[in-house]
């Protein structure tokens, strides 16, 4: 009897605990890290056309790829036919784990895609979902910049 009666204990912990766990809510919020994004514009967008500056160089926004986690979205800037900088106005940054993960991951797709020039890119392992966002993303963009 005493058996029985610490397993149903055990288990009303474990799901009680099961359910008051919280998970990203993906809520969007103001990105906070000055290395991995350089925020455009007041709201999310679905993509859009180039936008040319005085340098010859056009930025190119990627449409809004939901995640579970999240959304994400990737504005790259084209000079030359070349990739020259990449950033991340949207990234699922909801909670404190999000936050850490996109932290270190984020820089690491920057490089790659800017290395690569396409979106053949390694995904970064631990934040497998914010990866597959960013190169949907990723080739939005490219498709409008006509390098895909």
């Amino acid at each position: 009897m005493r058996r029985i009666l610490t397993w149903f204990l055990g288990t009303v912990a474990v799901v009680a605990l099961l359910f008051g766990y919280k998970t990203s809510t993906g809520a969007s919020v103001t990105p906070t890290s000055d290395t991995v994004v350089a925020a455009s514009g007041t709201g999310p967008s679905t993509g859009s056309t180039g936008a040319s500056d005085s340098t010859g160089s056009t930025t190119y926004t990627g449409s809004v790829a939901q995640t579970r986690w999240g959304p994400v979205q990737v504005t790259i800037t084209v000079a030359g036919g070349r990739i020259t900088d990449v950033s991340v106005p949207q990234y699922p940054d909801g909670n404190g784990k999000d936050q850490q993960i996109n932290a270190s991951a984020l820089p690491v797709l920057t490089r790659e895609t800017i290395s690569a020039q396409s979106t053949d890119i390694d995904m970064v392992s631990g934040a497998t979902v914010t990866s597959e966002g960013y190169v949907e993303s990723l080739q939005s963009a490219l498709d409008q910049a006509g390098l895909a």
